[in-house]
């Protein structure tokens, strides 16, 4: 067999197979054609012996609905630095504007782009340094009939049904527009995120309504509204909506992610389902940064390496219910990541300002995209072998 290209001598970290050791990955016609010890037969080898090899990184909270919205960024951009080979749009688009989304973003995209549908008609519309309205304070605005129609119609890019609530995103609706958004997802089998800032509503009464396979983003958020007691525990419904199978995922941004809280949460053994970032233009230049410094952080805090990727590659792929991404089996999509952990010291930042000094940084080397090396201003990293 003839492969497009191989990725010689790297070391292989793919929790979806729970596989940590050197191999040689394969791509052919946009999907992984080989996994295993000296793969011969390619059109293009790439040596990457002393990097990390991972699937391709899936950031489950972004807003990539650049130009359409005032909080978007680019994800081919965001895919070249941060290893993202996969963006999640968490609601950035509503039922009202996702045609454009789709049109003018999604499908000239290069790197993949998935999407939640917001029950608001035009999505986040008012997130922006000099206006922020809440597009959930309004009711007026919710739109499920719409949502769940364009639901529907386009389950090839959209995944889920969005909504947010709390102080800032939902005014005093509390927890209405969950429940219509509950309404939607429950029409067209969807599963649904939910933000959460300030209360109300409480972070138990959310959690309580979400259903297994439901998405809790800022999952790991300050006080008030954060998952621990101020004991340093985990509160009780936290522990009984991981048991009925709700997910969390942390969703860093400019306002949803604490060192503090993370301290709690890891100490009772309760790590993150998912890590994301949400990043959007607000946190693109701190404190979140970008994916892999989202996964920094939770590594310089104890969590393990392949336990870091898998909250970024399977876990993602298991919430989005595409067990296709996220993974380098034979047959899976031709994406991978290619990674180095740099050691020395590293000033990482939460939401409230309080600082940690890490030993280690994730970083983006390189991407392999639908089976073809894409990382032109890297190439020289990553020589070229004779066949």
């Amino acid at each position: 067999m003839t492969h497009d290209l191989i990725l010689k001598g790297g070391r292989v970290i793919d929790p979806s197979q729970k596989h940590d050791g050197i191999l040689d990955v394969a791509f052919t016609n946009g999907k992984v054609s080989g996994f295993g010890k000296d793969l011969k037969g390619a059109k293009e080898i790439r040596d990457v012996s002393g990097y990390i090899v991972s699937p391709g990184l899936i950031d489950l909270h972004t807003h990539v609905y650049w130009g359409g919205t005032s909080l978007g960024i680019d994800a081919d951009e965001f895919c070249r630095v941060s290893g993202v080979t996969t963006s999640v749009d968490t609601g950035s688009a509503g039922p009202g504007n996702w045609a454009g989304f789709r049109k003018h973003v999604i499908e000239p995209s290069q790197a993949r782009i998935l999407a939640y549908l917001h029950v608001s008609h035009a999505g986040i519309y008012g997130f922006d340094h000099r206006v922020m309205v809440g597009e959930s304070g309004d009711l007026r605005l919710m739109n499920p009939i719409d949502c769940a129609r364009v639901a529907d119609e386009n389950r090839d890019y959209i995944v889920g049904i969005k909504v947010r609530v709390g102080l800032h995103a939902s005014g005093n609706s509390g927890t209405v527009p969950l429940n219509i958004a509950l309404q939607v997802a429950n029409e067209v089998g969807m599963p649904l995120m939910c933000h959460i800032d300030h209360p109300p509503p409480s972070y138990e009464e959310v959690i309580g309504m979400l259903r297994p396979g439901d998405v809790l983003t800022h999952a790991f958020r300050p006080f008030p509204n954060a998952p621990s007691t101020a004991q340093g525990t985990v509160k009780p419904e936290v522990l009984a909506a991981r048991k009925r199978g709700v997910i969390f995922d942390i969703g860093h941004g400019k306002g949803s992610f604490s060192f503090k809280t993370t301290r709690a949460m890891l100490a009772n053994g309760f790590e993150p389902d998912v890590i994301s970032s949400d990043v959007h233009k607000l946190c693109i230049d701190g404190p979140a940064y970008d994916q892999v410094t989202t996964m920094s952080k939770f590594l310089c805090m104890g969590m393990s390496l392949n336990n870091v990727i898998a909250a970024s590659t399977v876990n993602a792929a298991m919430a989005l219910k595409r067990p296709e991404y996220g993974s380098l089996k034979v047959g899976s999509l031709g994406d991978a990541t290619i990674l180095t952990v740099k050691e020395g010291k590293f000033d990482y930042v939460d939401v409230v300002g309080e600082h940690l000094m890490g030993d280690r940084k994730i970083v983006s080397e390189g991407v392999v995209l639908k089976g073809k090396w894409w990382h032109p201003k890297r190439t020289g990293k990553f020589p070229k072998v004779a066949a």
